[in-house]
C-alpha cells in the first residue's frame, strides 16, 4: 500500500499549491473523456443549439462503476453517449443497446437529493422530453437515411463526410452515432460559466452526492479508518483510452483470490476516497512529468514537492536540463562555462573537463529546488508502470529515496557517463557537427545498442529502459551486455553509408559513455573527458593510432574531392578483433596518401608522423605485437584522439582543413 499512500498524501499537498486551474489535479468522482457533441440548453431545459466537437477532452462526473466501465450498463450521471442520454435513440435504429432508463433514474436520484444543482435539473427536464436525436437531426449534427435510420457509413463520394462521422472512431469499418458522447451547457441568467464540465459548483455538488451514497464502510488499509470502501478502481491512468487497471478484483470466477478468501474485500480494502485521490494524482503526475515509452511509464515525485528532476528527463533531451545561457566556452571559471557548449577550435581539449561539468550539473540539480527545498525527512518516489494485457497494469519498479541519496545517484549517472556526444544531423550548425559533453540521451542509447530494429520493437525499448533505471537511480553498474553491444555496433562503421556517418558518430559517443561509466563503477578505472597523452594502455594506444591513420587518409580524400569511407573506417571491426595484423594493412595503405601530401602539405604530414612516433613509443614490445582482441577502451582512445585532431591547428595555417 506504500504507493497508494504516497499518492494520497501527494494529492492533499498539491491541493495547497497555488496552481492555475488547468494545472490542478482532477477532482475525485470524475473521469476524463473525449466529447463529440455539445448541446446547449436554457435554464428551463429547452434546446437552444448543438455543435460537433473535434478532439475535445472534458472531465465529467462519474460513478465508481462508470469511471471504470469497459462494457455493460454503467451510466455517467451527466455527460454520456447518445445510447444513454437519448430516449429516442432506439426509434432511429440505433445498433447499440439503449441504456436511457438507468441514466435517467440516476440523474433523477441526484436532482432529488440535498446536493442537487440547477444545471443538472435543466438537463433532466430536457432528456425527459425524449427528443435528443430528433433535435440533433434537425440541427444537422446526426444523420439518417431514407428509412429514418441512423447512418453507419457515408457512401456519397460527391458530398463531404459529415463532421460527426469524421470524429467518431470506426467499429469494424462502420460508424455508430450512438457512441458519440454528449456534453452539456446550460445558460442561466447571471451565470458566467454555462459549460457543466467547467462549473466547480456543479462538480462539488456531484462529489457530495457520490460520497454520501458510496458503499459500505470497511477498514481502509491506507488510512486505517473505517470509511466507505471502494469496489471498483479507476482506469484511464495513462490516457483517456487506457483500460488497464492497477487494482482489479472482478475475477470472481477465476483463481484471483478463490481458495484463500471468499471475496476480494477480505484480501485488502482501500477506501473510495483514497483510491480516487491516489489514481487522480498518478494520472496528473504522468501527464505532467512522466516519461513514456509506449505503454511503459516512469515517474518520480516527492510528496511535498512534485517538481523534481526525472530519472530519464535529461536523457531524452540533453539540452533541456542545461537550457540556461551560462556564458562563453572561453570562460574557464566553474560558474560560467556551459556543460552543453559545442566544441570550438578555441577549446583546449587536453584539459579534463569532467570536474567543471560535474560542478555545473550539481548546481543545476540544486536549482531544481530553489523554490522550496526538500526536508531531510521527505522522500522521493520512483515508480514504473507497464501493462502486459489491455486490462491489467502492474508496478514494475518502485523505490523510496531520501532526497540526498536520489540526487547523489542521479548526479553520479551524469558524471560517470559524461562523454562527448554528437548532436543529431538536424541540430548541426551551418553544416558543421555539434558535440556536447553530457550523458547520452535515452533514445541515443536505444539506437546505439539495437539500431533500427528498436523502431519497431516496443518490447526491446521497454526492457532497456527498465534495465538502465537501476544504473541511473540506484548507482548500480551498467549491464555488461548492453555496454558490449553498444561497443560492437560502434566498431561496425562500414555498415553506415556516407550520409549516415553522423549516426555512427552518435553511436560512438554513446559507446564511449557507457564504457566510461562501466569502468568507473565496475573496474574502478576513471577516464578523463579529454585525450590522455600519458595513458600507456595497449587498447587505448591502438585506438589513438587508428584515429591518426583515419585523419591522414581523410585529409587526403578531402583534398582530392573523393567521397568514400577511409580504410581505417572500413577495417575498424577487424581492427578491434586483430589489431596488430590489421594495423600493418592500414599502415601500408597510408603510404600512397602520405606521398601524395608530402610536397603540398608537408607541415601536416610532419606533425602526423611525429604523433604516430610518439604513440608507438608508449607501447611495450609485447603489447604492440599481440593480436589479442581490443576492449572497449580502444574506443575512448580513438574518440579522444579523433576529436583532438578535428580542431588541432598545424603549421602552416593554410593547411587547416578541419575534418568533420
Amino acid at each position: 500500500m506504500s504507493w497508494l499512500g504516497k499518492l494520497y498524501k501527494t494529492y492533499e499537498m498539491v491541493q495547497q499549491l497555488d496552481l492555475a486551474q488547468s494545472e490542478q489535479i482532477m477532482s475525485i468522482c470524475h473521469t476524463p473523456q473525449n466529447a463529440h457533441i455539445h448541446i446547449t440548453l436554457n435554464q428551463y431545459g429547452e434546446f437552444v443549439r448543438a455543435e460537433v466537437l473535434e478532439k475535445t477532452q472534458i472531465v465529467l462526473p462519474a460513478t465508481e462503476k462508470s469511471a471504470s466501465r469497459s462494457s455493460g450498463e454503467a451510466p455517467h450521471p451527466l455527460a454520456d453517449k447518445l445510447q444513454y442520454v437519448a430516449e429516442d435513440y432506439a426509434n432511429y435504429g440505433g445498433k447499440k443497446k439503449p441504456y436511457f432508463n438507468s441514466y435517467k433514474a440516476q440523474l433523477k436520484e441526484w436532482i432529488n437529493s440535498p446536493h442537487s444543482h440547477p444545471k443538472a435539473t435543466a438537463i433532466y427536464q430536457y432528456i425527459s422530453k425524449g427528443t435528443v436525436i430528433a433535435d440533433l437531426i434537425k440541427q444537422g449534427i446526426c444523420h439518417i437515411d431514407e428509412n429514418q435510420t441512423l447512418l453507419t457509413s457515408w457512401d456519397d463520394p460527391e458530398q463531404p463526410t459529415p463532421l460527426l462521422l469524421k470524429v467518431l472512431p470506426k467499429e469494424k469499418g462502420m460508424f455508430e452515432q450512438g457512441s458519440a458522447l454528449v456534453c452539456w451547457s446550460v445558460e442561466i441568467a447571471g451565470d458566467q460559466c454555462p459549460q457543466t464540465w467547467k462549473d466547480s459548483t456543479l462538480q462539488q455538488a456531484w462529489i457530495d452526492f457520490d460520497i454520501n451514497n458510496s458503499g459500505e464502510s470497511a477498514l481502509c488499509y491506507v488510512t486505517g479508518n473505517n470509511i466507505a470502501a471502494a469496489v471498483n478502481h479507476p482506469a484511464k491512468i495513462r490516457h483517456t483510452g487506457d483500460k488497464a487497471k492497477l487494482i482489479s478484483s472482478n475475477d470472481s470466477s477465476g483463481y484471483t483470490y478463490r481458495g484463500r478468501f471468499e471475496n476480494s474485500q477480505q484480501a485488502a480494502t482501500v477506501s473510495f476516497e483514497v483510491t480516487q485521490k491516489a489514481h487522480n494524482t498518478l494520472r496528473w503526475l504522468i501527464g505532467r512529468q512522466g516519461y513514456r515509452n509506449g505503454d511503459q511509464v516512469i515517474i518520480a515525485w516527492a510528496v511535498n514537492q512534485p517538481d523534481i528532476p526525472q530519472p530519464l528527463e535529461s536523457l531524452d533531451d540533453p539540452e533541456a536540463l542545461f537550457s540556461d545561457n551560462w556564458g562563453n566556452i572561453d570562460n574557464l571559471t566553474l560558474n560560467t562555462e556551459s556543460s552543453l557548449t559545442p566544441i570550438e577550435p578555441t577549446l583546449d581539449h587536453s584539459k579534463d573537463l569532467g570536474q567543471r561539468f560535474g560542478h555545473l550539473f550539481s548546481e543545476k540539480l540544486k536549482g531544481k529546488f530553489s523554490g522550496a527545498p526538500l526536508a531531510l525527512t521527505d522522500s522521493i518516489v520512483v515508480m514504473a508502470l507497464d501493462s502486459a494485457t489491455p486490462g491489467r497494469m502492474g508496478v514494475t519498479y518502485y523505490r523510496d529515496f531520501q532526497p540526498a541519496e536520489y540526487l547523489s545517484n542521479l548526479e553520479a549517472w551524469h558524471l560517470d557517463c559524461a562523454w562527448w556526444q554528437r548532436a543529431s544531423k538536424e541540430k548541426q550548425d551551418a553544416g558543421k557537427p555539434k558535440w556536447y559533453r553530457c550523458a547520452p540521451s535515452n533514445w541515443a542509447i536505444l539506437e546505439a545498442v539495437y539500431g533500427d530494429i528498436i523502431k519497431s520493437n516496443e518490447a526491446l525499448k521497454k526492457n532497456l529502459s527498465e534495465r538502465l533505471l537501476p544504473s541511473i537511480i540506484d548507482k548500480q553498474s551498467i549491464p555488461l551486455d548492453i555496454m558490449r553491444r553498444a561497443t560492437c555496433r560502434a566498431t561496425q562503421r562500414h555498415s553506415f553509408k556516407l550520409d549516415q556517418q553522423w549516426q555512427w558518430e552518435q553511436n560512438l559517443g554513446v559507446a564511449c559513455a557507457l564504457y566510461r561509466g562501466y569502468a568507473i563503477r565496475t573496474l574502478g578505472r576513471h577516464y578523463a573527458m579529454a585525450l590522455e597523452t600519458n595513458n600507456t594502455s595497449r587498447d587505448y594506444l591502438y585506438g589513438r593510432l587508428l584515429a591518426v591513420a583515419e585523419n591522414i587518409e581523410q585529409f587526403s580524400l578531402d583534398k582530392s574531392g573523393e567521397k568514400r569511407l577511409t580504410n581505417a573506417g572500413r577495417l575498424m571491426q577487424r581492427f578491434a578483433d586483430r589489431p596488430f595484423t590489421t594495423w600493418k594493412t592500414i599502415e601500408l595503405s597510408l603510404l600512397p596518401y602520405i606521398q601524395r601530401l608530402q610536397n603540398t602539405h608537408g607541415g601536416f604530414i610532419a606533425t602526423r608522423k611525429q604523433l604516430l612516433d610518439q604513440i608507438h613509443s608508449l607501447f611495450t614490445c609485447d603489447s604492440f605485437n599481440s593480436d589479442k582482441a581490443l576492449s572497449a577502451e580502444f574506443l575512448l582512445g580513438f574518440h579522444s584522439q579523433r576529436l583532438e585532431l578535428m580542431k588541432q591547428k598545424t603549421v602552416p595555417e593554410s593547411e587547416l582543413n578541419l575534418i568533420n
